[in-house]
């Protein structure tokens, strides 16, 4: 297949059109809701602590620094808010920059490799892929390092399959160079240069030959991979240096270039799984696009065999990907999501072919039958049968009335699901698919946003805050999480977030009594303990699975303090 040199107006429509689709899909429900834990208050918190400070350089979270990520995506959700002026659409609008740059990225690679219909069809595919729009409908920084992961491959297959071009891989230098400063494994998009030298050296179909004078041309690569590195490092360490006298400094960088990377990585301290952890991942999150693995399978065998270097580069990387972060014990879903246009890419010159065979079809169509029976059942029993589970969810989350609107909502997407299935059937059943895919979506973003948001992101639990607080009154805030300073919209004193919380409690209560007739303390339930009187404090009620009170000092056992088994109280009654 050659590449069209210039597109006709279906094809300029149907670009623009899947373009339209996209903005609709992963942009339904900004604006409707606030940042939901556990990283999207984090982060936001910290892009908003930089719009008011004004120091954009190094984060905070409340009073202390924040070194387990670098800034990128907390300087694009302040930049998006210094333009926009709403943190409800500021702190999501990185990531849905990032999953439209990811699609006309494979779109235009399947163009420049194959033809436009491809590119179609490999930003399709990427679009219509369970974990690429649920991810991408968050502020996590997941998205972001995916978005410049992808733009490095891009530069880097345009350069090593129909290069030489160079300014296209000092391109995608760069672009790892800021994926670098985004997450730290932004360097991976140059594995892509394993695969290259595999193909180069066995003389594969469609590679490009550099010649042999351009050796300086590949150390400017590294050139370019430093200098988008340096944008953050050398600010950063001239900044850290010109605070010798705060220790805090010291450890923020040491802690954010080291322990959070190289440590990370080889000495894993959290979400550990063992080495097939990623097996279910690509075959249950990558639904439906993981149906086409049957038909792609054997494709790209021959593909292979035939020493097709536009299959080669793309699905080796994939491999090495995979390979790279099965390897530590921490493991997460979203490591592995760069991959994903990759996997669009190599899986979209087939996919003509493979929509038209029957078996795909059906497959699709159970895939879409299965989700709406599922949410058709949970919702009806939500609503007549009342098991335990709905009831202790709906409890959990805080609703009054059994969760009855979230039970209306799964028995309505539910029984769209099953419409379309019935309709549409096995002749149209990519159609199905789509349409049942793009109305989980709306429905998500228009219907549960609003009707989560409350419970989800400490709205109404710091409204209440706010509510009961008298004009000119202080809070002191105890065991807090990011979603409490962020929602609560108004200045209050922190005794640390990393300090254990029996630590935080007594300077809490030395402060409070500097003023008692002003300050108030905002408590989470179990840190309480039998050091204050209940019948004196005020129920906020219940956030993110999670009981809170506010007090004055008149409720403050005297002399009691709690002691250090508050800060080991079990994970699950904490979860987010």
């Amino acid at each position: 297949m050659l590449a069209t040199s210039q597109a006709t107006p279906q094809e300029r429509r149907q670009f623009w059109l899947l373009l339209l689709i996209a903005l609709v899909v992963i942009g339904a429900g900004i604006g409707l809701r606030d940042p939901w834990p556990s990283d999207e208050p984090r982060f936001a918190l910290a892009a908003k602590q930089m719009v008011e400070s004004g120091d954009w350089l190094f984060p905070h979270r409340g009073s202390e620094l924040y070194s387990d990520k670098p800034p990128m995506l907390f300087w694009l959700e302040a930049a998006s808010y210094t333009v926009i002026g709403s943190w409800r659409i500021a702190f999501l609008l990185p990531s849905l920059l990032a999953a439209l740059g990811c699609l006309l990225c494979v779109y235009d690679l399947g163009r420049r490799l194959w033809n436009r219909q491809v590119g179609l069809y490999a930003a399709s595919a990427l679009l219509i892929t369970f974990q690429f729009v649920y991810q991408t409908k968050r502020a996590q920084i997941d998205p972001l390092v995916m978005f410049y992961i992808t733009a490095a491959n891009w530069g880097l297959l345009v350069h090593l399959l129909k290069g030489p071009n160079w300014r296209a891989f000092w391109f995608g230098c760069f672009c790892a160079g800021l994926g670098v400063i985004t997450k730290g494994v932004g360097v991976l998009a140059l594995l892509m240069l394993v695969p290259y030298l595999v193909a180069s050296f066995g003389q594969w179909n469609g590679v490009a030959r550099m010649g042999a004078g351009a050796w300086w041309r590949w150390v400017l690569g590294l050139v370019a991979l430093l200098a988008a590195m340096a944008l953050w490092l050398v600010p950063m360490l001239l900044g850290a240096k010109a605070h010798t006298n705060d220790p805090a400094y010291a450890a923020y960088v040491n802690d954010i270039l080291f322990h959070q990377t190289a440590g990370r990585y080889g000495k894993s301290w959290d979400h550990h799984h063992n080495t097939l952890y990623y097996v279910p991942i690509v075959l249950f999150t990558w639904l439906p696009l993981s149906l086409t693995y049957p038909g792609t399978l054997p494709r790209w065998w021959r593909a292979l065999k035939e020493k097709d270097a536009r299959i080669l580069l793309p699905l080796a990387w994939i491999v090495l990907l995979l390979v790279f972060f099965s390897i530590p014990k921490g493991k997460r879903d979203v490591y592995i999501m760069p991959a994903l246009p990759m996997l669009a890419l190599v899986t979209a010159p087939y996919l003509g072919e493979l929509l038209q065979k029957r078996w795909l079809r059906i497959a699709g169509l159970v895939f879409i039958g299965v989700m709406g029976a599922a949410m058709l059942g949970v919702g009806i029993a939500g609503l007549a049968v009342h098991p335990k589970a709905t009831t202790d969810f709906a409890i959990a989350r805080g609703f009054e009335d059994g969760g009855r609107a979230l039970w209306w909502m799964g028995t309505a997407l539910g029984a769209i699901l099953l419409l379309l299935v019935a309709t549409l059937r096995v002749r149209r059943a990519v159609t199905a698919v789509a349409g049942g895919m793009v109305a989980m979506w709306l429905v998500l973003g228009f219907w549960a946003y609003p009707i989560l948001n409350d419970s989800s992101s400490a709205a109404g639990v710091m409204q209440e805050v706010r509510d009961r607080l008298p004009p000119g009154d202080q809070l002191g805030m105890v065991a807090w999480k990011e979603q409490n300073l962020l929602m609560l919209n108004r200045p209050a004193v922190d005794f640390g977030f990393t300090q254990p919380w029996h630590d935080q409690y007594a300077a809490a209560v030395k402060w409070q009594a500097q003023d008692p007739a002003h300050r108030w303390l905002f408590v989470l339930d179990p840190v309480m303990g039998n050091c204050v009187d209940r019948s004196k404090a005020i129920s906020l009620g219940h956030a993110n699975r999670r009981e809170w009170w506010m007090f004055k000092a008149d409720a403050v056992a005297p002399g009691c303090l709690p002691d250090d088994s508050v800060d080991r109280v079990p994970a699950a009654s904490l979860e987010e």
